[in-house]
């Protein structure tokens, strides 16, 4: 038998470059479906009435300018922000910790902590601030405070650091620790020297991620504030009077920032990768 007669001959290649009809359709949609709403909140915030109404008769910025002007904003802002940066920051510690921890070392119950540490991030969010607010009132007698909603934003932030730092720790070479132990070095100095500055981009790259997710968290946050409002809490109480375009220049302004946010987050990604 001929041996170059068994094997089939490849199937002829359509136009070079060229895509299904069909797969252009589903992607435009897609991203209709994903996109579309919050082009439509973009444009809303630049109306000159105060009604949303479509098609917008005349456009300005005078929202924007109330918005800037709008000492309850602001002081949201500041509060959002201190409680991002600090959850953010309890989450990179915890995090790296853990993750390298999961990585280098072997031990009982491996599989079911990794399972248990995914868990914050998938509850819905109505469970992890139901029982965070039992444990804190309930469990440990505590008022609900800023830092209550520090510690509930951790939880899930902690996820974020895990999973960006286990996933660049699995491509680092494990030669790198043994020459490193083989040199002298103990596994702090291994640690300091060689692993963190490899692992950094993805540190950054998580706990920018975390941030993001902690500015933009609204019902874990629901059940955990005292008296201060973060600024997602103080959009949904102007919200039960309507959505105004005020409310739209600030989704709008949260919006822009949360863009450049992940975009910095996928440039350290990427870079933790080529490293």
């Amino acid at each position: 038998m001929n041996i170059a007669n068994a094997i089939p001959e490849p199937m002829p290649a359509g136009p070079k470059g060229r895509k299904p009809v069909w797969l252009t359709v589903a992607s435009i949609i897609t991203f209709l479906f994903l996109y579309l709403p919050l082009v439509v909140v973009v444009l809303y915030s630049f109306s000159a009435t105060k009604v949303n109404a479509w098609p917008i008769k005349g456009y300005t910025l005078d929202w924007y300018r109330e918005l800037f002007q709008d000492e309850d904003i602001w002081d949201a802002v500041r509060f959002s922000t201190f409680i991002g940066i600090v959850a953010a920051s309890i989450a990179v510690v915890l995090g790296t910790l853990t993750a390298y921890a999961l990585d280098r070392y072997r031990f009982r119950g491996k599989p079911l902590i990794r399972f248990a540490i995914g868990m914050p991030i998938v509850l819905p969010g109505i469970v992890t601030g139901v029982a965070l607010l039992a444990f804190f009132t309930g469990v440990l007698g505590l008022n609900l405070s800023r830092w209550t909603i520090i510690i509930g934003h951790a939880t899930f932030c902690t996820v974020l650091i895990v999973n960006n730092v286990a996933a660049r720790l699995s491509q680092l070479p494990r030669s790198l620790d043994e020459a490193s132990a083989d040199l002298g070095a103990t596994p702090l100095t291994t640690f300091r020297r060689i692993t963190f500055p490899l692992i950094r981009p993805a540190i950054v790259a998580g706990a920018i991620l975390a941030f993001t997710l902690s500015f933009d968290e609204i019902v874990v946050t629901f059940f955990l504030t005292g008296r201060e409002k973060t600024l997602p809490l103080l959009i949904w109480g102007r919200l039960r009077r309507g959505i105004s375009p005020e409310i739209n220049a600030a989704a709008t302004v949260i919006i822009l920032v949360s863009l450049v946010l992940v975009l910095a987050s996928y440039w350290f990604t990427r870079k933790s990768e080529t490293n």
